[in-house]
């Protein structure tokens, strides 16, 4: 079973559908992968080309996955949705990273900008590979003792 980390360079977006007719957007990225989500910083009044230069990080603890990016616009009374994007990570999973790359961002299967992501995965190292040192051995609680 693959086990590590994985980051994530969130770079920028350009191009994107504006969502504010009388401002500049206030745009945000919501990060997902498996049931683990973050959130960027909101790039305030950058509008369709906003830069953000953010590192997310994500425990990757089974099988070949995919990394969900929901574009939103921050808004007072409620955020509007601008695009998203879907990576697969099995390429990520071979090479160990993906420099920096734009991806197309769509909404209702047509594109609204792109935006540029570079992915590291870090596997985690084994401690148990087996060079003959036997795992120490931690006593339950029938091998404790109170000396109180």
């Amino acid at each position: 079973m693959l086990q590590g980390t994985l980051e994530v360079l969130l770079v920028s977006a350009k191009g994107l559908e504006n969502t504010d007719f009388l401002n500049n957007m206030d745009p945000y990225v919501i990060l997902t992968y498996r049931t683990q989500e973050q959130k960027s910083s909101i790039a305030s009044g950058k509008g369709s080309d906003p830069e953000w230069n953010e590192t997310f990080v994500f425990n990757v603890s089974e099988g070949v996955s995919e990394l969900g990016l929901r574009i939103m616009d921050s808004d007072i009374s409620q955020d509007d949705f601008v695009g998203e994007i879907t990576i697969s990570l099995e390429p990520l999973l071979l090479e160990g990273s993906i420099p920096t790359t734009t991806y197309n961002v769509v909404k209702d299967q047509e594109y609204r900008g792109e935006i540029r992501i570079g992915l590291t995965f870090k596997p985690e190292v084994s401690s148990d590979i087996g060079y003959g040192v036997e795992e120490e051995r931690f006593g339950g609680w029938k091998e404790s003792s109170s000396a109180y």
